[in-house]
């Protein structure tokens, strides 16, 4: 398939965060001071509404049930996930009541929300009607229909951000990727060929869902970073010069909470090695897939603060550091999933076997290690399912000790921690802090350092290894905006 080929410009994507604050967004990063052409020549790809997907599917943090986890867990009873999908309706109402101030752009929308809304809810209970007869089974269908829900709302927001620009003068085109009454299947590439086709990139502003639906299915991979694989392939089908994440803070040397704001410092530059261990710790800059899109066709990523339009963030690409040292310093809890066989010398097998029940498992994991006789892997997932794991794997190692316990990593990360001794220095600095290191490591690549400790430790830890390894040493730099 041939690449879409537009004049020079850049493909940005707006998170749901920023864009539940879509009117500061026209006023600073959609227009501002931009004039005539300068208006153009972007891309913009949009989650959607801050909460929506929430309601949508289940809360990401507290796993309240939305209108998917109501479905899926009461399939033979309406009333539960009929309630959640109102609730759906209402919150889209609202958010079209907030950000639209002219009548007929709130009809509009409003009118734009009942159609999808009831045109779910009738797929929903047709559904529910088939499944009723034993031949068809629900759970063959909750994969189409988990994503069937979430490009509700990157269309809801889409549409919104549409009316609004075009309120504003500005020719703004909605792009719905979502596949909504749409009975041809395409591949993403295909997909985003189609809702290009057509596009005056000189002339028209496009506002794209980030929630793409194709025959590769993006949520049984990826479910909430969907987002990220359209934006990343958009800007690679379309041979961008730069692809731009906004998000509503700087990329900066460690969380403000736990080090302070006037001590943490933005990045300003990276590379595509650091996103990719931020996101093994949980701080995703970028989705690594999404990374890899873009790192492969060599386009750069910048990831700005939406509301500081003028300032340029932070650029990541493969260029290597211009000096040693640590970046950034973060962490996140882990648990400790360990095996010690005293007849593993010289066996092979066990390393095999145990990634098997892992990935069966669903266990992502941050870190692992070994040793003759003992393989440990650090995971970030829930003590219960580690549980599981360990029994599963004693089961199988009738004669090994297997054990599974709560506990914490830390790691410091730069492009180049070459000859900084950050490892001793970290060391020593958590020891005078009185902080007890269970283990430590740095893999050869050098680009991060990890210690393993107490999870009540962990704050703290970040705290005195920014301390000791990045304010120490670069005083001089500017600081990051809060």
């Amino acid at each position: 398939m041939t690449e879409l080929i537009f004049p020079k410009h850049t493909v940005e994507k707006i998170g749901g965060t920023s864009m539940s604050r879509l009117k500061e967004l026209r006023d600073t990063l959609l227009i501002g001071d931009r004039k005539g052409a300068d208006l153009y020549h972007r891309i913009f790809v949009v989650s959607a509404f801050g909460g929506i997907t929430n309601l949508l599917l289940e809360h990401k943090k507290t796993g309240e049930p939305g209108v998917y986890a109501s479905f899926a867990n009461a399939a033979d009873d309406q009333g539960s996930w009929q309630s959640a999908l109102n609730r759906v309706s209402d919150a889209m109402r609202e958010a079209n009541e907030d950000i639209l101030d002219h009548a007929a752009d709130r009809n509009m929308a409003d009118e734009f929300v009942r159609d999808r809304i009831e045109g779910a809810r009738s797929c929903l209970i047709d559904l529910q009607r088939l499944c009723s007869y034993g031949h068809f089974r629900l759970s063959t269908h909750m994969m189409v229909f988990r994503e069937l829900l979430s490009g509700l709302g990157e269309a809801h927001s889409a549409f919104v951000a549409t009316l609004l620009m075009n309120r504003a003068g500005v020719s703004a085109r909605y792009v719905d990727l979502t596949g909504w009454r749409d009975e041809r299947e395409f591949s993403l590439d295909e997909r985003l060929h189609a809702g290009l086709e057509g596009v005056d990139l000189a002339n028209e502003l496009p506002i794209v869902t980030g929630y793409a639906q194709c025959t590769e299915g993006l949520m049984a991979e990826f479910d909430r970073g969907y987002s990220e694989v359209t934006f990343s392939r958009l800007a690679a089908l379309t041979g961008a010069d730069e692809a731009i994440i906004h998000k509503e803070f700087h990329l900066s040397s460690a969380d403000p909470g736990l080090v302070g704001a006037d001590a943490v410092r933005k990045l300003g530059h990276t590379n595509y090695d650091v996103a990719d261990q931020l996101a093994n710790l949980g701080m995703e800059a970028i989705h690594p897939k999404a990374a890899k899109t873009l790192r492969q066709r060599q386009i750069p990523l910048r990831v700005t603060n939406a509301f500081e339009p003028n300032d340029p963030g932070t650029l990541i690409d493969d260029a290597p550091a211009e000096a040693t040292g640590a970046e950034i310093v973060t962490g996140l809890p882990v648990v400790v999933l360990e095996l010690f066989e005293q007849d593993m010398v010289g066996v092979k097998g066990y390393d095999a076997k145990i990634l098997e029940v892992l990935a069966r498992h669903n266990a992502f994991i941050v870190s692992k290690n070994s040793n003759a006789n003992t393989i440990t892997h650090f995971l970030a997932t829930t003590l219960k399912r580690a549980r599981r794991i360990e029994s599963e794997l004693s089961e199988h190692f009738p004669s090994a000790n297997v054990t599974a316990r709560s506990a914490a990593i830390a790691s410091a990360i730069g492009r180049d921690l070459k000859g900084q001794r950050v490892m001793l220095r970290g060391l020593q600095a958590l020891d005078e802090a009185g902080i007890e290191v269970q283990a430590a490591q740095k893999p050869t690549r050098a680009v991060d350092v990890q210690y393993l400790l107490s999870r009540d430790d962990l704050d703290r830890a970040i705290a005195v290894l920014h301390g000791a390894l990045i304010e120490s040493s670069r005083s001089a730099e500017p600081r990051a905006a809060a």
